[in-house]
């Protein structure tokens, strides 16, 4: 069982940036792709951006160009660098582990292993 556990959230004021980390309980996370979702009161949960066991990454249309996603496949950890923020980035930010083929790769469902969350408030 793969345990994931997020940390980085923050209030901070639109312009801002903030990097989230997603950290896991074993190594074995390289074998895994790692995305991040985020989910907003009221909303269905949303594809952020993903980054697969190839290392290759994928964004969702809302945060291409100012978030970016990386690992770090020695300490087992995938950050979230999170560049002019904006107010409706507001949102509990998950991370999670699975082996989704590519078209399903925004799919939540297809991930099994899910952190608890670190909530992101972007506000002046």
């Amino acid at each position: 069982q793969v345990q994931l556990v997020e940390s980085g959230g923050g209030l901070v004021q639109p312009g801002d940036s903030l990097r989230l980390s997603c950290a896991a309980s074993e190594s074995s996370l390289r074998d895994y792709g790692v995305a991040w979702f985020r989910q907003a009161p009221g909303k269905e949960r949303e594809f952020v951006a993903t980054i697969r066991a190839t290392s290759t990454t994928h964004y969702g249309d809302s945060v291409k160009g100012r978030f970016t996603i990386s690992r770090d496949r020695v300490k087992a950890t995938v950050f979230l660098q999170m560049d002019l923020v904006k107010p409706e980035d507001t949102a509990i930010y998950y991370c999670a582990a699975g082996r989704p083929i590519l078209s399903e790769i925004r799919n939540p469902l297809m991930y099994r292993h899910w952190g608890q969350g670190t909530q992101v408030t972007v506000s002046s």
